[in-house]
């Protein structure tokens, strides 16, 4: 039961105050005048101001509420390092049960434990002010007793702290001694030029008191798409540029790693991924034409509508056998530099192309057997052969031949037929789909809707993938990989009929656009390739194979954690997989010899920038709500308080929480402690009096 004297004023406060004031000024005139009545008078006016107020003795009855403690624990990645998640179970089952022990007696406190997980997306990072903004929106804040947050410290949300009713105590993991070393990218390119050198500037940064014994020059391992590329030894604290090539066009996937140092907090934040696309800045092209026909304008208006393709366009219009009498100096013709481009400079070309050549001695044995070398050495050359490829001025029969994926077999075909992609060519990325490009669909019996060819060089296939046919299965379209080159031949100088549109046409530009780009290893068009692409909510990651099927994937997570997924095929030749609601780090991917790396978010997620244990960002909550800060490697589980409100709620090795009384009213009992009527009877009495005295 609670009791006290409550005032319902008749007037408003300012009407009492002003006839206060008007009996004050009465009383003090009277005084003034001698009255001998005017205490009598004054006694009079304060039973009036007495009943105008209109007291009351108030009786409640009340049921006094629990205080309501939180407890928020960090649950986030960067617990999860050396001695924290011990430290984390100790510390929750003790103060689980110290703040039991207060659940009775006649302020006894509710417990509310909030587990916080690292956030995702644009909440990314360890955000215990949200969540516990969050729990105390729920409860009134004059039940709150306070909060004890249970982390390292590292916080992303200490800006939205707005003031909290009570105590906000923090029970600090990990130790003052921790130390960690992370790998800090400052600047990279999101596109360079291939062949180009390109800068990387990349710092070493020491967190927390480093040990005077650690090296301060740290080894760093660079690789270039999981193959390594260099090594060398950076000092900690100093910003270092490393100069770079990269050496394909497409994605390339650069990955930075320093060795892991005795005592080191983690090896997370110890490498970094970036992905830089390369360009080509000039495609160089040399096109050799044997002779002048039909389809070779095809070829030249392929390349010439590619503004960054450089051409180098080489016609034999006057063999050397022509003799016909006519001066050499009376010629319009240009002498062409065969031995500056064939000998000195065709390894500046991206691409050479032989379209119809056959040997009438304008290039000598030793020039193309360079060219044979050129392709061992990364070179790509493209063979359109015409009729003399079957005959005795083949190169075929030239020094050339060691690198040739087939061989003529001396007989022409001079029918109509209709190319045909092998099986094999339906899982190559040149010819996969070309079907669906044809001008009209493919016939009941399978014949491709585009129009026909009327000749075919008949070859026998010795090496390399056929991924077209002609007729009776015969090869059309041979890929190979000599060495570390490619070379494609076309059995077939009739191509050039889908681009004027007989009987429909085909896809002529489509084909022949990707497999210039195949020769010149577009990574698109990679018919062996791991791929590994990150979209933000997870990875994609897609296998392209000429097999008809191939092993599972091997996946190796950011906390080093191994796992095997069985790729799906969604088209033929291309299998995927997908990683959903995966954590920010870098991932590895494995099948068979394949490899690939993926960076989902930061290569260090920020939980990882950096994980070493701190007081400095929850400090000023502490002081701003009267709580302290504890580091549980050096006090263990704390004793629990309680302390009346407003008052200092920590100590050396204690922690307060609030008493907050909070309470329901379940009765209220009114009585009058100034009847109306009384009081005015009270006070006619005193002025009667007050006026007897004086009238004598």
């Amino acid at each position: 039961m609670f009791e006290n004297i409550t005032f319902a004023p008749l007037l408003p406060p300012l009407a009492l105050a002003l006839l206060a004031a008007l009996a004050v000024v009465l009383i003090g005139f009277g005084l003034w005048r001698g009255l001998a009545g005017w205490w009598l008078r004054a006694l009079a006016a304060l039973v009036v101001l007495v009943a105008l107020s209109d007291p009351s003795w108030k009786q409640e009855e009340r049921d006094y509420l629990s205080d309501i403690a939180f407890v928020v624990i960090d649950a986030s990645a960067s617990q999860t390092i050396a001695e924290r998640p011990d430290q984390m179970a100790a510390t929750e089952a003790e103060l689980t049960e110290k703040l039991a022990s207060l659940s009775g007696g006649e302020a006894p406190v509710e417990v509310r434990t909030i587990r916080v997980a690292q956030g995702e997306g644009e909440a990314r990072g360890t955000r215990l002010i949200s969540a516990l903004r969050q729990a105390a929106a729920e409860v009134s804040p004059d039940r709150i007793a306070g909060a004890i947050l249970l982390t390292d410290g590292r916080l992303h949300d200490i800006d939205s702290f707005d003031g909290f009713p009570a105590p906000v105590h923090t029970l600090l993991t990990g130790s003052a001694s921790d130390w960690d070393r992370r790998l800090v990218v400052e600047t990279a390119p999101s596109f360079a030029i291939v062949g180009e050198p390109v800068e990387l500037t990349l710092r070493v940064e020491a967190l927390g008191p480093v040990p005077a014994s650690i090296d301060p020059l740290v080894p760093l391992v660079l690789s270039l798409d999981g193959e390594q590329i260099a090594s060398v030894r950076v000092p900690v604290g100093e910003t270092l540029t490393l100069p770079l090539e990269l050496p394909k066009a497409g994605l390339n996937v650069i990955q930075m790693q320093i060795a892991e140092a005795e005592g080191e907090l983690t090896e997370r934040n110890n490498a970094a991924v970036i992905s830089i696309n390369g360009i080509r800045d000039r495609l160089r092209v040399l096109l050799v034409s044997g002779e002048p026909y039909a389809g070779e304008r095809t070829w030249r208006n392929l390349l010439k509508a590619d503004s960054a393709v450089d051409l180098v366009h080489f016609t034999i219009l006057r063999p050397p056998e022509k003799q016909d009498g006519v001066p050499v100096f009376e010629l319009s013709l240009i002498a062409f530099p065969t031995r500056e481009l064939f000998m000195e400079k065709v390894d500046e070309f991206d691409l050479i192309i032989f379209d119809r050549y056959r040997r009438r001695g304008v290039l000598p044995s030793l020039y193309l057997d360079n060219i044979s070398r050129y392709v061992r050495d990364g070179g790509a050359v493209l063979i359109a052969s015409g009729p003399a490829f079957a005959g005795a001025e083949s190169l075929y029969r030239t020094p050339l031949q060691a690198v040739l994926p087939a061989a003529p077999t001396a007989q022409v075909i001079e029918e109509g037929f209709h190319p045909r992609v092998s099986d094999v060519g339906q899982r190559h990325p040149v010819t996969r789909g070309l079907e669906a490009l044809a001008p009209r669909p493919a016939s009941e019996d399978g014949t491709p809707g585009w129009g026909r060819w009327f000749r075919l060089i008949d070859m026998e296939t010795t090496s390399g993938v056929p991924v077209m046919e002609g007729p009776e299965g015969r090869p059309l379209l041979v890929l190979d990989r000599p060495g570390e080159g490619r070379i494609a031949m076309l059995a077939s100088d009739h191509a050039w009929l889908w681009s004027r549109g007989y009987e429909g046409g085909g896809p002529q530009r489509e084909l022949l656009r990707r497999l210039a780009h195949w020769l010149m290893k577009e990574p698109e068009l990679e018919e062996e390739v791991l791929v590994a692409e990150p979209d933000g909510a997870g990875v994609t990651v897609t296998r392209r194979s000429l097999s008809e099927s191939i092993g599972d994937l091997t996946i190796t997570t950011p906390a080093g954690e191994t796992r095997t997924v069985n790729m799906v095929e969604v088209a033929p030749g291309e299998w995927q997989a997908r990683i959903d609601g995966a954590e920010d780090g870098i991932y590895r991917l494995t099948e068979g010899e394949l490899q690939a790396v993926a960076a989902l978010g930061p290569a260090a997620p920020i939980e990882f920038e950096n994980p070493v244990s701190t007081n400095e960002l929850l400090f000023p909550i502490a002081e701003a709500t009267n709580a302290g800060v504890l580091r549980i490697a050096d006090i263990g589980t704390p004793d629990i308080r309680r302390v009346r409100e407003g008052r200092v709620a920590a100590g050396r090795n204690w922690l307060g929480l609030a008493r907050r009384e909070a309470y329901t009213v379940q009765d209220i009992r009114l009585t009058p402690l100034a009847p109306g009527w009384l009081m005015l009877a009270l006070a006619g009495l005193l002025s009667v009096v007050a006026w007897r005295i004086e009238g004598r």
